[in-house]
């Protein structure tokens, strides 16, 4: 063991030097990698897989040794903690690329030197599922309940232009927000023909009757907030910033889309979730916390998974692969360099489905046209303090 720990260390000190600079990995390399039967084959080559992924994802570690800084004791057993785990996780995917049972690919994605407790500590969250066992959310009536069109082979939201870009919730547990915009934005695409990306970070900061900034949240509850509210800023004008700030009651009040409530699907019926999915974007929570999940890269992913439900996406589609599986399309809110450029495919079951993705979902109801931008700017008359007039001191 000590003997393997030194090689590992005079690896990391002697080749690390010899890595690309960030430059090399050029914007047309794929940012995930795949594992082959030669990448870990002996400890060399699992290291010179590394240092692609280095390359890639971490190219601040290959700089820092570059550059001339000093290489101190703690830097070094940092990166060595870093490469056990990359190297696990690299045997981990291999052998299930190499099942013939599965529908999906496993690849080393930006989160290939993390163990699987420290991703789930960082990018899920349980507040989702605590926050509706307390209890009292509940959207209006099911509107598609009474539907009785035949549903669509497939629906993608995406080539309707309904769906934003793939946007990055950072370490910040703010996924509820995100899955939020995603069906604001979606339904106000389909009734408005405008699509608008709107502001994760105004909910993070300012919808804090109930939900927790970027310690989590859910999805009703933001709804909720931006009816009452009278509508959401644009992400213009609100930026993102990963961090819980103080509410700014100026971009609060900069309403780019209005809504007037929201509604859930029944719970566990993959119909009912079909027919909403027909219409609109749908908000929906996961447990996305698996080894599986976290390394996914293509496929239809039907991976183990539980319903300990800790993440919130959005459905924005619904299909059926060529080997006649039908799946759902999730935008998801780990930006464009996990799975298929941000998205992922899961395999529709029954009951509860997969993860749990028929448990907890819900979209937002809209009727009210947005406010114009010239009533917009007629209503922001500022007081010398900075505040709008009539407006109270804190939200």
């Amino acid at each position: 063991m000590a003997t393997a720990r030194r090689f590992v260390a005079f690896l990391l000190l002697c080749l690390l030097p010899l890595l690309p600079t960030t430059s090399a990995a050029s914007h047309g390399d794929s940012v995930v990698l795949g594992v082959a039967d030669e990448d870990i084959q002996s400890e060399s080559a699992i290291f010179s897989l590394y240092r692609r992924w280095l390359a890639i994802h971490r190219p601040h570690d290959i700089n820092y040794r570059v550059t001339g800084r000093d290489w101190d004791l703690g830097r070094q057993n940092t990166l060595l903690k870093r490469y056990n785990i990359f190297k696990n996780n690299a045997r981990f995917i291999h052998a299930s690329n190499k099942r013939t049972d599965v529908t999906y690919t496993l690849g080393l994605n930006k989160f290939a030197d993390l163990p699987n407790e420290e991703f789930r500590a960082i990018y899920t969250s349980s507040t989702t599922r605590v926050l509706r066992q307390q209890g009292g959310v509940m959207g209006r009536s099911f509107m598609y309940q009474n539907d009785t069109q035949p549903l669509p082979a497939s629906v993608d939201w995406r080539s309707r232009g309904a769906v934003t870009g793939v946007k990055d919730q950072g370490p910040c547990g703010s996924c509820w927000a995100f899955s939020t915009v995603v069906a604001v934005e979606g339904i106000n695409q389909i009734k408005s023909g405008q699509l608008i990306s709107l502001s994760e970070q105004e909910l993070v900061d300012c919808d804090k009757k109930v939900n927790q900034g970027c310690n989590g949240g859910l999805m009703d509850y933001a709804f909720q907030f931006i009816a009452e509210n009278g509508g959401i800023s644009s992400e213009d004008d609100y930026p993102y910033t990963a961090t819980d700030n103080k509410c700014d009651l100026t971009k609060k009040h900069l309403h780019s889309v209005v809504i007037d409530g929201y509604e859930d699907v029944p719970a566990n019926s993959t119909d009912a979730l079909m027919r909403a999915v027909s219409h609109q974007p749908v908000s929906v929570a996961i447990e996305a916390g698996g080894i599986e999940f976290q390394f996914y890269w293509k496929g239809v992913f039907g991976g183990a998974c539980g319903t300990n439900l800790d993440h919130g996406v959005a459905i924005v589609g619904h299909g059926e692969s060529k080997e006649g599986i039908k799946y759902w399309i999730i935008k998801n809110s780990w930006g464009s360099d996990w799975g298929e450029d941000g998205y992922i495919r899961m395999k529709m079951n029954e009951a509860e489905g997969l993860c749990g993705i028929n448990m907890m979902a819900s979209y937002p109801v809209k009727s009210t046209p947005n406010p114009s931008k010239a009533k917009i700017s007629d209503t922001l008359i500022y007081l010398p303090t900075g505040r709008k007039f009539g407006q109270p001191l804190a939200s």
